[in-house]
């Protein structure tokens, strides 16, 4: 992999564009960083960027936010990205901040003004908008735990100082743009994927019974920072049973031999997000019952792969995964035709053993923005990620990978990264 990054100051002035046709005349949006949230005593977590500014600007830092008004009088006014004022104590205590020219480099935004100049230059837009484009957080799985976020107490105090103004739902206008990527954008994400490839092929050669699911997660990370990278989400390394629990990630359980190992790990590389799961077996070769489940999981990956081409409702690729791996468990003697055709709609019999749905957008978010219901389209980048659990047995098999859609189908962004079972063999038995 190069360290040079395909998202220049070019990519974020052409995502404002494509966000800036779709307002209303006479629109002003604003786009608010996330919070720094606590942890206890006087601690913080890191800082995790809205994708939503970074999408506009590529602007990472604390505080940040930019105003976008495409009919602005003065030109000046069209585009203003607001960041932290810079001083002395500051650095000493948190390290160097962006300076002005430094963000707009980053950004392509040429005026640049720091946060304390917000009030008043704010007040002198909203005295030429009407009409206001506030964000929120409208993913449909959104945690409502935090409701007070940075955006919303936002988009409270703006709707209290001036509530004779129109307002918009910015999140419809991002939804729209952020799903279908750019060049630039795809590019990155088979930067993410080539680094989990990577973890991937060093963690294959590692195991071996008797290891524990957190050097497992060690030999990920150790190659993820390596190359400047960092996990995608919590990774899920999970042996034996472990692997029937979905989002299992306590990862301090012994890999012990005859398990089979569920690695759902994805690396991120400037905050764009690669997703991969694989089933390896511990000891490095399948039992007979384990390939026998494992082929079936593969067959049913390849099934839900080749149906997936623009004009596709997420709806219809659930129903199509459904029924293709209702046929494996049926072949697998895990249920019989009459239990398939006599369940209800909730697929009680069938979410005994595959419960969850079969992919998702992914991009700035592992789980990313989309237009409800939606059909895909060229440009989107999706996960495929059928599975089978058998706890009965003490295993769980799913197989996942990072795809493109393009104008004849599907294109893996994992192509690279072995999924047959005897290609995880030879991997794990010292084969280059």
């Amino acid at each position: 992999m190069t360290d040079r990054s395909p998202l220049t100051a070019a990519v974020f002035t052409a995502n404002r564009v494509r966000v800036a046709t779709r307002l209303q005349p006479h629109s002003l949006a604003v786009v608010n960083n996330n919070d720094v949230l606590p942890t206890n005593a006087d601690g913080t977590f890191i800082l995790h960027p809205n994708a939503d500014l970074f999408y506009l600007t590529g602007i990472e830092q604390e505080e940040s936010l930019v105003v976008l008004f495409p009919d602005a009088h003065e030109a000046k006014n069209r585009e203003i990205l607001f960041i932290r004022d810079a001083s002395p104590l500051l650095e000493t205590w948190e390290g160097k901040k962006l300076t002005k020219q430094e963000a707009s480099e980053i950004s392509g935004i040429a005026r640049v003004e720091p946060l304390s100049a917000f009030p008043g230059i704010f007040r002198s837009l909203m005295c030429e908008a009407e009409n206001v484009y506030l964000n929120s957080n409208e993913h449909p799985r959104a945690s409502t735990v935090l409701e007070d976020s940075r955006e919303a107490r936002f988009v409270r105090d703006c709707m209290h100082r001036y509530p004779l103004h129109r307002y918009h739902r910015l999140a419809r206008v991002m939804h729209e743009v952020r799903t279908v990527k750019s060049a630039a954008e795809i590019a990155m994400i088979r930067r993410a994927c080539e680094l989990t490839r990577d973890g991937f092929l060093r963690v294959a050669r590692f195991v071996r019974p008797g290891v524990n699911e957190c050097q497992v997660e060690a030999e990920f990370a150790h190659e993820f920072l390596s190359s400047r990278g960092k996990f995608a989400y919590s990774p899920i390394v999970a042996s034996g049973l472990n692997a029937c629990a979905l989002h299992y990630i306590r990862n301090d359980m012994p890999c012990n031999d005859g398990d089979l190992l569920l690695l759902d790990v994805g690396a991120s590389l400037g905050n764009y997000n690669a997703d991969m799961t694989r089933t390896i077996p511990v000891s490095g070769r399948f039992t007979g019952r384990q390939r026998q489940v494992y082929d079936a999981v593969l067959r049913a990956y390849q099934a839900c792969f080749n149906e997936l081409k623009p004009g596709l409702l997420a709806k219809d690729w659930r129903k199509f995964a459904q029924e293709t791996i209702e046929k494996e468990l049926v072949d697998l003697g895990l249920l019989t035709t009459e239990q398939v055709q006599s369940q209800g709609a909730d697929k009680a019999e069938l979410a005994k053993y595959f419960m969850h749905g079969v992919g998702h957008p992914i991009g700035l978010d592992v789980h990313d923005v989309q237009p409800l219901d939606a059909p895909l389209a060229v440009g989107w980048v999706m996960t495929c990620e059928p599975a089978i659990y058998i706890r009965d047995e003490g295993f769980g098999i799913r197989l996942e990978d990072t795809v493109v859609i393009t104008e004849t189908g599907a294109e893996s962004l994992m192509a690279d990264i072995p999924m047959a079972a005897d290609e995880i063999e030879e991997l794990m038995n010292g084969a280059a």
